[in-house]
């Protein structure tokens, strides 16, 4: 995949600023998994890609394929009706198939968005929405200190 792009070099050729602009090739980097572009992998089936994952990952997808292909076919009708796409199923493996959604990832508490790129894949949704906070701890109570004893009594 490349993209041309057309910008001015402006080169100082004593006093003559004729034929200046010249055309640059800029080459993006293409994304690739296991060696296969990501279109070409988007094209198999769910049980296809399997074979390219980990082995952890592949026995999941082999043993739940129906419930992946299920998530991606109500993904797909969310995103026509421009909705989100909110799941529960933190143990769900990321295929090709779901590259570039946004899904919503229950925490627990809450959802976080998740935008799924191609680094993702192989990875399960849980991975990316953390359920713990770091710690931000305040100032001390009454009685937690010497200090503050004294003020009690």
């Amino acid at each position: 995949m490349t993209l041309k792009v057309a910008f001015i070099i402006w080169v100082r050729r004593g006093k003559d600023y004729n034929n200046m602009a010249q055309e640059v090739t800029v080459k993006t980097k293409e994304q690739l998994y296991r060696g296969k572009p990501l279109a070409e992998l988007q094209q198999m089936d769910v049980r296809e890609v399997a074979k390219l994952l980990p082995s952890r990952s592949r026995r999941s997808v082999l043993r739940h394929f129906d419930v992946i292909e299920k998530f991606i076919a109500r993904a797909n009708t969310k995103t026509e009706k421009k909705k989100k796409i909110k799941t529960h199923n933190r143990d769900l493996v990321i295929v090709p198939h779901l590259v570039g959604l946004t899904i919503s990832v229950h925490m627990g508490k809450a959802f976080e968005d998740i935008q799924i790129t191609h680094e993702m894949i192989g990875h399960r949704l849980g991975e990316f929405a953390l359920t713990r906070k770091q710690v931000k701890h305040g100032s001390a109570g009454i009685g937690a200190t010497k200090s503050s004893r004294a003020e009690k009594k």
